[in-house]
């Protein structure tokens, strides 16, 4: 008898104890009979025929345990209800329901767990993947009807999710295949159908639409699995943002890829940015359904921002593309604009705010008639990024065609100079060598692009002061329209924006004196001797000494011309080679500005052995002075040709300061390479542009024409290697 025994223990255990310990014997013993004969109980209790050849567990089949929870459950229920009724002595301590809950779950995560191991690690799987995702959510359920109620499995985690981790991940894994198939059938019947709206309130099409509700079905799967484990769940979440990524990623490809068929149909192309729009929007709400910043694990809300990120550049992509077809128009209107800004007249008396009224008009008419038509057909995110577009094709038509009118003809940088007649002969042979050279000289710079397209009778046209105080006028009207009091773009993005930022600082250059233009461009023209460089065509040996007088701080530049060296030419007459020096710089009007050596008859490397001396003046700051070195061929009666050209700035003499308070002095020997034109930016012709606007001015005239001179290409040689760059001997004065 057990009462007996017990009593004879020294210390005997409490009563509920003993029938607990009994139970969980029984439970455990109940247990191990179900899972022995499963599939016998099964049939013979749910009265449903079982047919398999295994009565355990199988690698080829899941039915095993959806059969042995069923029974457990029976078991479950019976002890709830027939035996807890009946063993009710101890409620609190000796709970029939809940032991015999806790020892079949205890035994039942044993053996799936080592199962389930079995299933994945083996080399072929013979379940479906949605067999795996049945027995999960049938354990789930399990789980939450009868064994979450268990105290000592209350505060613990289940581990029923990673047994299924490997599953639930392959599941995700072809759920990635099928959802790309789902999305490149939606994408073509939607192109199909011609991209109409999904409905009459809707901006975007179908695609979109399927697109989503396939993603949020699988999310919604997802949602259902109730992984109460957070690592496994973060994981999971992981797992499905890359899901996300990659189906959004590919439509937004698959857009893009068929974009330039729609650009030129208005309605259709708005409907293709605002798919990409509305994608963005369906992701946030995705993103928020998988917990958002607040629950997120950071790997997974990286992944899903930079997917927000680059759908935002999608959109901004294809806003680029699609303003192709906006520059036709606007570069008309602006055309217009600029014929009327040159139809008023200095001396006229209306007011500066009403010709600038009168010149945007046909401008503004234009916006208003297309904005209109934007506002109705985009989304408010889509039709910024048009905004965006509209204001930097204005910006920079503005820039090309009304501040610095392109022309085909770079001679026309001389039209307007007031040249004297014995130069008249040079200047013409400098426009010509700068006309047949002009395409090889720049090939990627925008200005001279856009020069090559203008018609060759377009001709120079000076902006005067009262030009540029309307245009000023004009750009703040224009301003304050794409800002729309707040609710369009905002200021900081108009006033920062490099085309803006560029025309107003042309502007601005029209205001400049010449010795400030000039200045400019020396300290922004850092590698005019690039040609020089990449393929000389001969060589000079300079001596230049840079020195400051203590007392009234006058700068002397003293420049020796010692010798040239392996001039490359060719002429079928007599060689006579010459060197011209000129110094550039502000404040040299009044100063001497040229040297020219004699020129030496019959020889390729010349000796000259000439020097000159030039002031820059006091106060004046040798960094923005440079030696402009050209070396020509003498010709009796008609224009000198260039040989070749280069530039040497002073700045380069001054790296160090005389530590005995001197001021700055410095000196160089050394072989500069010479080569067939100078290498300007798109700053450098702009300066040259407004300089040339300047036909009284002497100092302006004379440095356009040294910055443009260009070798002729009768007179150019095959590409040589091994031409060295420049190299300096230097030494303090």
């Amino acid at each position: 008898m057990l009462i007996p025994c017990v009593q004879e223990l020294t210390s005997p255990p409490r009563a509920s104890q003993v029938v607990k310990e009994c139970a969980q014997a029984c439970m455990h013993t109940t247990y191990q009979f179900l899972y022995d004969n499963a599939n016998d109980l099964y049939a013979r209790q749910f009265q449903e025929k079982v047919s398999t050849d295994e009565p355990g567990p199988s690698l080829k089949s899941l039915d095993f345990w959806h059969r042995l929870i069923a029974l457990l459950v029976s078991v479950i229920e019976e002890d709830k209800t027939t035996y807890a009724a009946v063993i009710n002595q101890f409620p609190q301590e000796a709970n029939m329901g809940l032991i015999s809950a806790y020892c079949m779950w205890t035994r039942l995560s044993e053996d799936l767990s080592a199962a389930l191991e079995q299933h994945a690690a083996a080399s072929n799987r013979y379940c479906k993947t949605s067999d795996y995702m049945n027995l999960c959510f049938k354990v789930k359920w399990f789980y939450n009807t009868h064994i979450a109620e268990v105290p000592e499995l209350k505060s613990v985690v289940p581990a029923y999710p990673s047994w299924f981790e490997p599953f639930v991940m392959q599941w995700l894994n072809e759920n990635d295949e099928i959802s790309m198939d789902y999305l490149r059938n939606a994408y073509q019947r939607d192109k199909k159908d011609g991209f109409h709206r999904s409905s009459g309130q809707a901006l975007f099409s179908n695609s979109v639409v399927d697109v989503f509700t396939q993603l949020n079905q699988c999310f919604d799967i997802m949602k259902k699995l109730e992984c109460p484990d957070p690592v496994v769940n973060d994981r999971f979440l992981n797992r499905f943002s890359q899901t996300v990524g990659k189906v959004l990623l590919t439509y937004a490809e698959v857009v893009k890829a068929d974009f330039g068929h729609w650009v030129e149909f208005q309605e259709t192309a708005c409907i293709l940015m605002n798919n990409i729009q509305q994608c963005r929007v369906q992701l946030e709400k995705v993103y928020e359904a998988m917990g958002g910043d607040q629950n997120l694990k950071e790997y997974t809300r990286e992944v899903m921002h930079d997917l927000q990120q680059m759908l935002n550049d999608v959109i901004d992509e294809m806003a680029e593309r699609y303003s192709v077809a906006l520059r036709p128009q606007i570069l008309a209107k602006v055309k217009e604009v600029n014929k009327l800004l040159h139809q008023i007249s200095s001396n006229s008396k209306a007011s500066i705010e009403s010709e600038a009224d009168l010149i945007l008009r046909p401008l503004m008419d234009h916006f208003e008639s297309s904005l209109s038509v934007y506002a109705d057909i985009c989304e408010k995110t889509v039709l910024k990024r048009i905004l965006k577009e509209l204001w930097k094709i204005t910006m920079y038509t503005f820039e090309k065609q009304v501040v610095l009118p392109p022309v085909s003809d770079p001679s026309a940088l001389f039209l307007n100079l007031s040249i004297p007649s014995n130069a008249t002969a040079k200047l013409s042979s400098v426009s010509q060598t700068l006309l047949s050279n002009v395409s090889s000289q720049l090939p990627n710079n925008k200005l001279l692009q856009e020069m090559s397209k203008e018609s060759a009778n377009l001709t120079l046209r000076n902006l005067t002061p009262r030009h540029c105080q309307i245009l000023d006028i004009a750009l703040d009207a224009i301003k304050s329209y794409f800002h729309a009091g707040g609710s369009g773009l905002k200021n900081s993005y108009l006033e920062n924006s490099p085309e803006f930022q560029s025309l107003q600082y042309i502007l601005s250059l029209y205001t400049q004196t010449t010795d400030a233009l000039i200045k400019n461009f020396v300290f922004t023209q850092k590698s005019q001797d690039k040609p020089a460089v990449e393929n000389s065509v001969g060589e000079l040996s300079i001596q230049v000494d840079l020195f400051r007088h203590p007392s009234n701080g006058e700068h002397k530049v003293t420049v020796s011309i010692l010798s040239a060296n392996n001039l490359k030419w060719q002429t079928s007459g007599t060689f006579r080679p010459f060197v011209e020096v000129y110094i550039l710089g502000p404040l040299l009007a009044d100063k001497k500005r040229k040297f020219a050596t004699k020129s030496k008859t019959g020889v390729w490397s010349p000796t000259f052995n000439e020097s000159c001396t030039f002031l820059l003046g006091a106060g004046s700051d040798p960094d923005s002075y440079e030696l402009h070195l050209c070396a020509k061929d003498y010709c009796f009666g008609r224009s000198d040709r260039l040989i070749g050209l280069t530039v040497l700035q002073l700045r380069d003499l001054t790296a160090s300061t005389d530590t005995l308070g001197l001021g700055t002095s410095g000196s160089c020997a050394c072989w500069c390479a010479l080569g067939s034109r100078l290498n300007l930016d798109d700053t450098g012709w702009t300066i040259l542009r407004i300089l040339s606007q300047r036909p009284s001015d002497e100092v302006a005239r004379e440095f356009v024409r040294l910055k443009s001179e260009v070798r002729g290409q009768d007179d150019s040689v095959a590409k040589t290697t091994g031409s060295a760059p420049s190299t300096l001997r230097r030494g303090k004065s």
